[in-house]
């Protein structure tokens, strides 16, 4: 099934590619690169020359930084395509090379490790690159395959598994469990181990499981490190590096009017519900479980998140609490305008902005989302 899903980024990457460019598309394992790869090139139809920065073979090839070795190496083919580009040396210096001396080349290249790829990329091709993210599936994407009466259905299995690709070809739930408990044993933490040369996992793991635990809390760094008799520093330094390889992701306070405001505080959330629950050893149905609430809070804002990404949406997210406890999920500086957002599972639960929100940005918009009213937040 999820050879028929076309992502949201398709178009836009084929609309993108142009002579002496590249294409850079950076997202987790197991997201679909290599599958979007397969459907770009079918619909384009360029003789192209896809090479897998894996192969040894392929490395080597490459590693002979010379114009004329590469106009030997590519013939007349004009579209190189290479899948995992992160893991060849000097990737971003041959690339430069081959930009600036091959007429009319154009190059795709995908990555998993956002912070290496980006090192190797990054001061080499600035003005001849164009960076996409690609992520689990959105629901805008699974609108291809589901409808509306399944929808309600499908999200509350979404909400325990998550939105992995292969995850739509397993029917069985056991299968989905132990897919993901192998994505978080073989894969999860694969780029940081090989390219930061941490040897360590246990500790990352022992830490992803606590930010699992408190996923949408306001996190302490001297805390986490107590806890796994670490420094704060090592603490900040991991999150950062997990943060990179698409694992999670943080969100800030949210201050501009009130000294009682909390800005300094960060929030933790993952970006795939699959993965958060498989680090925690929880797949009860939704229903039957005591944080529906921060399920729903953590996948819905992934799928803004993949929103606002794919919609290439110039926005500031955040959330805003005070010292007495006043509180909104989710801000949005977007346009010069502040928009506020609630989360409840419960479609029922009712929710108004807090008095000192409204005293001190009584422009803000204000809405809750829920599972009846989601879809426009996300889709369109």
């Amino acid at each position: 099934m999820t050879e028929l899903i076309k992502r949201e980024i398709e178009d836009q990457i084929i609309q993108g590619l142009s002579p002496n460019k590249v294409i850079q598309i950076l997202g987790p394992r197991r997201v679909g690169k290599t599958v979007l790869l397969k459907q770009i090139i079918g619909r384009i139809q360029e003789k192209h020359l896809l090479l897998n920065g894996e192969d040894l073979d392929v490395a080597q090839l490459l590693a002979n930084r010379s114009i004329q070795h590469y106009k030997n190496l590519f013939g007349s083919t004009k579209l190189i395509i290479i899948d995992e580009a992160q893991k060849i040396p000097e990737i971003g210096k041959i690339l430069k090379l081959m930009v600036d001396g091959l007429d009319g080349i154009k190059i795709i290249i995908t990555g998993s490790s956002a912070f290496d790829l980006s090192q190797n990329t990054g001061e080499p091709l600035t003005g001849r690159k164009k960076t996409f993210h690609l992520f689990a599936l959105s629901e805008s994407e699974l609108n291809q395959v589901e409808n509306r009466f399944q929808k309600p259905t499908n999200l509350r299995e979404r909400l325990v598994f998550g939105n992995y690709p292969e995850l739509q070809q397993l029917l069985n739930q056991n299968e989905k469990i132990d897919y993901l408990k192998e994505l978080v044993q073989s894969y999860l933490l694969k780029d940081i181990l090989q390219f930061e040369n941490i040897r360590n996992s246990d500790k990352i793991l022992k830490l992803l499981r606590l930010i699992a635990f408190q996923s949408g809390s306001e996190i302490s760094y001297t805390e986490l490190g107590k806890q796994l008799s670490m420094s704060k520093n090592t603490i900040e330094r991991y999150l950062d590096l997990l943060s990179k390889v698409y694992v999670i992701h943080s969100l800030d306070g949210f201050s501009k009017n009130l000294r009682k405001e909390i800005s300094k505080s960060k929030k933790w959330y993952f970006f795939d519900n699959g993965l958060m629950n498989a680090l925690i050893g929880n797949f009860k149905p939704i229903d039957l479980r005591d944080d529906n609430g921060k399920l729903w809070e953590n996948y819905i804002i992934a799928e803004r998140l993949k929103h606002q990404n794919y919609s290439r949406m110039v926005v500031y997210n955040h959330f805003w609490r005070t010292y007495d406890q006043q509180e909104i999920d989710w801000i949005e500086e977007h346009g010069g305008k502040l928009n506020a957002f609630e989360f409840k599972w419960n479609p029922k639960r009712k929710a108004k902005p807090p008095v000192a929100w409204k005293n001190a940005y009584p422009d803000a918009e204000f809405e809750v989302i829920h599972p009846e009213n989601y879809l426009s937040w996300i889709t369109t």
